[in-house]
């Protein structure tokens, strides 16, 4: 079969390979893959800055966001032929640690955790794969062409899931969300603040392109003022930071409402230095209760109440996120961003959708 590999760690070393058909094991589904997403960590792997192969191997197959279809289900199991599924990223390390004890590998406190496509494990960027049962999500059938958006999701599901803990702390009835960055982690932080009811507001750079009408199409406001800006006019009850961007990140954290809740997901790039007064900084999230939370991968929990959110979701609205679909032998071209580009698809199948 076909998979899209690299050597980690090694520039220039992205390439569709021959691969060894998968032989799934007694408790493994065996799935035809239809497509993967790529995000800014498959695009950092590729780039050689990031990834660990297999510990018997030099290449890794990468693509972490799936979508397939089974080909083949253990008995017993709650899955069939033709399940649309896709497959869960990390894996709980193996001593296991408290929270990989409890199921919340997503908490991991020891770092010995693998992840597909990403860490020692081979991902999904492959005409078939296998999957252990445990870890495979199943889809709605009528989900087969925005499916591949289940992992994004499911950060989302876990960055409000922790908005919502740390709400519960006193009492907590947010009326104003703003989400910074309008990319795929970004509106679909949009879109589950607006299933719950929210004044959604999206703040990103750019003015042209997809970004601003599917901001609209939900009901929620685009602004793309500077961040101090919109944080003075707003006072949002909550924050979900979506850029890694420092002055978002500062600006977002210095003008929540009181006892604001700020859910950082993006990941900021190192080497960039700011001026910050962080003794007003910290005067201010001491003196109004302020959080800030970091919020990074999911556990199976997650992935269910992101497959809820996907059901519940307009599927033209969700289909306009995939803004290109590149196949398997042009893979390449899904690494090189465009204007237009909110999530780049790459289909395993043959297939344009």
């Amino acid at each position: 079969m076909r998979a899209l590999t690299v050597i980690p760690r090694q520039r220039q070393s992205l390439a569709v390979t021959d691969a060894p058909d998968p032989e799934p094991g007694d408790d493994e589904l065996l799935v035809d893959g239809l497509a993967v997403g790529v995000c800014g960590t498959d695009k950092e792997i590729a780039q050689g800055a990031y990834g660990w192969a297999p510990p018997d191997r030099q290449r890794l197959v990468i693509g972490h966001e799936s979508l397939g279809r089974v080909r083949h289900a253990p008995p017993g199991s709650d899955f069939a032929t033709g399940d649309l599924v896709v497959g869960v990223v990390r894996r709980p390390d193996p001593v296991p640690c408290g929270a990989c004890a409890h199921g919340q590998f997503d908490m991991c406190r020891n770092g010995q955790y693998t992840e597909r496509g990403i860490k020692q494990l081979d991902g999904y960027a492959s005409e078939a794969w296998t999957v252990e049962a445990g870890y495979a999500v199943k889809l709605a059938a009528r989900l087969a062409g925005v499916g591949v958006l289940l992992e994004p999701t499911s950060v989302v599901a876990k960055a409000w899931d922790e908005i919502e803990r740390v709400g519960a702390r006193a009492w907590f009835e947010p009326k104003t969300v703003l989400v910074t960055g309008a990319g795929p982690i970004g509106l679909l932080a949009a879109l589950l603040g607006a299933q719950r009811g929210l004044d959604v507001h999206v703040l990103d750079r750019v003015t042209a392109g997809p970004k601003p009408g599917l901001v609209h199409d939900l009901g929620a406001v685009y602004h793309h003022e500077p961040i101090d800006t919109v944080m003075s006019g707003l006072r949002p009850d909550v924050v979900v930071e979506a850029t890694g961007a420092g002055p978002v990140v500062f600006g977002a954290l210095a003008g929540t409402a009181p006892y604001g809740i700020v859910c950082l997901t993006g990941v900021s790039a190192a080497g960039h230095r700011l001026t910050v007064d962080a003794g007003d900084l910290n005067r201010e999230i001491v003196l109004e209760n302020d959080v800030m939370v970091g919020s990074v991968n999911a556990n199976l929990g997650h992935y269910a109440a992101a497959a809820d959110a996907l059901a519940k979701a307009d599927l033209e609205w969700l289909g306009r996120l995939i803004t290109r679909r590149v196949p398997l032998e042009r893979a390449s071209e899904a690494f090189t961003a465009t204007d237009e580009d909110v999530k780049v698809v790459i289909t395993l199948d043959g297939s344009d959708r």
